[in-house]
């Protein structure tokens, strides 16, 4: 699988669980509008993000990384209002919806340890195997391709 794919289907997810939340003001009306208002976005924060960043890189050190919120409420909402069928209420909604789908990309993106975007599975040892000092043997992944 390609690492532009994975992180797709990671913020696919994440942007299906947002939605699926009603209080949150972030809603689909489709798998459709879901797929393309996902795949925007992961456009926006590979190719608008980064200028936008070193644009406001002033208000991001003046207010200690949090202006950084708001640089990702603004993608959420010109997302929204690109995108047929997905909406975004108001930008307090953007911004609590840009919170929840960075935690829950965060989450989903645990699955996914290589930067060649292979998916790893982590395993734990059998209770009571010991491999290390203090009863804890390290974790070890396998590569499935």
């Amino acid at each position: 699988m390609s690492p532009f794919f994975i992180r797709w289907v990671v913020t696919t997810l994440a942007v299906m669980v947002v939605s699926a939340i009603p209080w949150t003001g972030v809603h689909a009306d489709g798998l459709m509008p879901l797929l393309l208002a996902s795949l925007l976005l992961g456009l926006f924060n590979a190719f608008v993000r980064p200028v936008l960043l070193l644009l406001s890189l002033p208000l991001i050190l003046f207010s200690m990384g949090l202006f950084i919120l708001v640089v990702n409420a603004v993608l959420l909402l010109l997302v929204g209002s690109i995108v047929p069928g997905f909406t975004v209420t108001g930008f307090w909604a953007a911004l609590f919806g840009s919170i929840l789908i960075s935690f829950v990309s965060w989450f989903l993106s645990i699955l996914f340890r290589g930067s060649d975007g292979r998916f790893h599975i982590l395993t734990r040892p059998p209770a009571g195997e010991t491999g290390r000092k203090g009863g804890i043997k390290k974790v070890e992944g396998r590569v499935i391709e």
